[in-house]
């Protein structure tokens, strides 16, 4: 009797995958409507949203404009930068040469990058390229990104000068989210494929799947190109900031695609690294990258806000919880002006990307939106509006902050020195010099790894000067001051510009 019960179940369970049913036409008609008013909403200039199962394209739109300066309208073809979207890729590219038996998950960094070295010995000679795919390295989150970031610095060297980087972890004992261990690992599908890793993502992924016009570098865009345009949102305004080339973080951010071309991507994970009657890489491959190998803690915000998450944890190239009594494997992508997203919902052969073209909350608010009306769950999310009040309280706040930040200032002071005393070479191993010369009354700077990292500075009160970037970027204005040693003479200079992604306390 028992045994006739199981097999009652099983079948039951296998009808219910055979016989599952996409969205209806009005359940699509009504996201479609959301998703526009939810780009003006978030005033967010463009945005693209592509809806898939394993084999249809259920929708595919465009809202919104490429650029607030030509106000050309976004399509679902319009590239975008993807970013760490790029990760999964990456991790897909080592499983396709786990299949093909020229490596295992589990060798050793240093038996294809002999210079791979980090702070502790230990870590440099037992990381795995396992390690590499699932952000256990032991640095913190973001650890590292300034070297890589518009740096003219090789994959390569970017890599050897990790090795400066001071861990905050133990090694495998908990995530921090590590952009250059994703480098590594492109580096090795370059080093074991014979090709670089743009070359492999070309021939063994956009070529084969038909992303014709999806890249691994700006540097493909021409002025035929339908390419969108960053924007940073200042006082309720959006502007246009430059694009800024990510060639050398290669197989952790490279990618611009456009979400026609991602939805391709999609269905192939749905389908298990199936296409057609070609296999592109295995079920187990799939099965690997989407089984938890760091699990991440449930914060009490993300129990409050999301009940029904309960399980949470990183792949390889995946993040993966549960949400609405659903498996979601999900990944986010953070690019200068843009933010995107992609999820994927296995059980429900359901997946959809979301790029758009501004710093929003919105890809990752609809990762949770759009599940909750694709499966029509009576219990929704609260997030999108708990976020949007944030955002307002956000805008008063950067006044306050910028009003308090004037009146902290110390009134009729002057520097220690006079301004040639402050010119000078500053660096350190780890990312390099940064020159700072007097140009007329102020004091001027250049990265020199960094082109794009020059500007000025302005005297702020004693010897701490307003350090103000010279080039349309992401990054706010900052602080600098420089430390008197005992003989009188600068000694030091310490940057600080507040910002989520960028640490520069590091330098």
């Amino acid at each position: 009797m028992i045994k006739n019960t199981i097999s009652i179940a099983l079948c039951f369970i296998a009808f219910s995958a055979w016989t599952q049913t996409s969205p209806s036409k009005s359940t699509l008609k009504k996201i479609d409507r959301f998703l526009s008013e939810q780009q003006m909403k978030w005033n967010i200039p463009g945005m693209a949203v592509t809806i898939v199962s394993a084999d249809e394209v259920l929708l595919s739109k465009g809202y919104g404009v490429k650029s607030v300066d030509t106000m050309d309208p976004v399509d679902d073809k319009s590239l975008f930068a993807v970013a760490s979207n790029t990760k999964a890729f990456t991790a897909a590219a080592i499983g396709m040469l786990v299949d093909e038996g020229k490596l295992s998950w589990d060798d050793k960094v240093r038996d294809y990058l002999p210079y791979f070295e980090l702070y502790d010995p230990y870590v440099s000679a037992n990381m795995s390229v396992r390690d590499l795919l699932c952000h256990r390295s032991g640095l913190a989150t973001f650890s590292g990104d300034l070297i890589w970031y518009g740096s003219n610095y090789s994959r390569e060297e970017v890599i050897k000068r990790a090795k400066y980087l001071e861990p905050k972890y133990d090694f495998r004992a908990h995530y921090g989210y590590q952009n250059i261990m994703f480098i590594a690992a492109g580096e090795i599908v370059a080093k074991v494929s014979g090709m670089t890793w743009d070359q492999f993502i070309d021939e063994r992924f956009f070529t084969p799947l038909g992303m014709k016009d999806s890249n691994t570098s700006i540097s493909s865009f021409n002025a035929q190109s339908n390419v969108t345009t960053p924007h940073n949102e200042k006082d309720g305004a959006n502007h246009t900031i430059d694009w800024v080339n990510w060639d050398n973080i290669g197989g952790a951010g490279a990618i611009n695609s456009s979400s026609s071309e991602m939805a391709k991507w999609l269905q192939l994970q749905l389908n298990q690294g199936q296409l057609g009657d070609s296999t592109l890489f295995s079920k187990s491959v799939s099965r690997e990258m989407w089984t938890i190998q760091t699990p991440k803690k449930i914060s009490s915000w993300s129990e409050s806000m999301l009940p029904s998450k309960t399980m949470n944890g990183y792949g390889l190239g995946w993040d993966i919880f549960n949400y609405q009594g659903t498996r979601v494997v999900t990944h986010g992508g953070g690019y200068d002006g843009m933010i995107s997203q992609t999820i994927i919902l296995p059980e429900e052969n359901l997946a959809f990307v979301v790029l758009t073209n501004s710093i929003n909350y919105l890809p990752f608010i609809l990762t949770y939106d759009l599940i909750d009306q694709l499966l029509e769950v009576e219990e929704k999310s609260k997030l999108n509006e708990f976020l949007y009040e944030n955002k307002l309280e956000e805008a008063e706040n950067s006044k306050t902050a910028a009003a308090e930040k004037e009146a902290s200032r110390i009134q009729n002071t002057q520097a220690s020195l006079e301004l040639a005393k402050y010119a000078g070479t500053y660096g350190g191993p780890m990312y390099g010099n940064c020159v700072v010369r007097v140009i007329g009354d102020q004091l001027a700077f250049q990265f020199e790894p960094t082109p794009i990292f020059r500007g000025t500075m302005r005297h702020w009160h004693f010897d701490t000067f307003e350090l103000n970037w010279g080039t349309k970027m992401m990054l706010p204005s900052g602080t600098v001051q420089f430390i008197i040693g005992t003989d009188g003479e600068v000694e030091e200079m310490k940057i600080v510009v507040e910002n989520p992604d960028f640490d520069f306390s590091e330098l």
